[in-house]
């Protein structure tokens, strides 16, 4: 109830009950019982075996188990002396600086997972598009779908948007910019289902179509004037999935990276649809502000982290500050 109260998501309010109960399966016993070294032991336990966890997702499990721990022992609540009252003993908080995660970076995810690169962008599209010949090739059912998944994928990387932001677009949010009339009414997209946090409402942003990214234009285009039609949804007002399935949650549309990426060959790396978009801009020399706002960072360093520009980049940089210089040598 005090999480619905912070307007918190059922899906994270679930998976902090879901954590609990796996360490009162694994402690056998109550939380008012529970000492430093259950929690400990918990976490060690988790690291271990096929599918250990990762440091990221030890930090969110501390995070969790954290605020219950405080919540249990705020005595706002009264736990502590009906705990005392009923059971001889009072729940502590348990995680502390001695045993809990300390940041010393930035970015702690697996350094494995980074942007894709140019020729894997292209094969990525490739094979998407090829999946629609494959399917009619085949006479099968599915070329028309495949079709708007190509056609989103494509969006969720010249935009750089989440998953969910290109779920909730609806054809209201393409928009015109007055500064590019040659993108017509693809000139930005209105996000309105923006990451939000602190349950806080979807945070809302307008991203500008890029020249760099006009080839998304024609695409959009076909999709919303020659191939949307063809879901009998012209009275719907979505762009994407809710066209088909308003009930559709936006998760599903993680097969727009799943499928292409099994043909022909599962594409290395990670597609962060940010971090492509960011490291290209970063790469396209547009300034920090700019690339912040079009992914609404609130903090240059959550642009950096998503930013992994090239070594052809970072040549570009550096023959450009060698040609300002006097020829030294020359002169020599």
């Amino acid at each position: 109830m005090q999480q619905r109260a912070r307007f918190l998501q059922p899906a994270m309010i679930k998976s902090r009950q879901t954590l609990l109960r796996w360490l009162a399966e694994f402690t056998n016993d109550y939380p008012w019982n529970w000492q430093c070294a259950d929690i400990e032991d918990f976490i060690t336990s988790r690291r271990q075996g096929a599918k250990s966890i990762v440091v990221s997702t030890a930090w969110i499990y501390e995070i969790s188990l954290r605020q219950f721990l405080a919540f249990v022992t705020d005595s706002r609540y009264g736990w502590p002396p009906e705990c005392r009252e009923r059971f001889g003993v009072t729940p502590t908080q348990l995680l502390h600086e001695s045993n809990s995660i300390v940041h010393v970076t930035e970015h702690e995810g697996n350094p494995l997972r980074r942007p894709l690169t140019y020729d894997e962008i292209h094969a990525l599209f490739d094979a998407a598009d090829a999946r629609v010949e494959q399917i009619r090739a085949h006479h099968r059912k599915g070329a028309t779908a495949a079709m708007r998944d190509a056609a989103l994928l494509k969006t969720i990387y010249a935009f750089g948007i989440r998953r969910r932001e290109a779920w909730g677009l609806d054809l209201a949010d393409l928009r015109h910019n007055p500064k590019a009339l040659r993108f017509g009414r693809l000139g930005a997209l209105f996000v309105r289902w923006g990451k939000s946090s602190l349950g806080s409402p979807p945070k809302r942003r307008t991203v500008l179509t890029v020249p760099e990214m006009d080839w998304i234009v024609p695409v959009l285009e076909q999709w919303c004037s020659e191939v949307r039609s063809r879901f009998g949804a012209d009275s719907h007002p979505a762009v994407g999935d809710r066209t088909r399935r308003p009930d559709v949650a936006a998760p599903d549309q993680r097969r727009l990276h799943r499928r292409p990426r099994r043909r022909p060959r599962p594409v290395p790396g990670s597609a962060f649809p940010a971090a492509l978009l960011i490291t290209h801009l970063v790469e396209f020399d547009y300034p920090e502000k700019f690339v912040s706002a079009q992914v609404r960072h609130s903090y240059a360093a959550s642009t950096a982290i998503y930013t992994g520009v090239s070594d052809e980049y970072r040549n570009r940089l550096l023959q450009r500050s060698l040609a300002k210089l006097p020829d030294l040598w020359g002169q020599t």
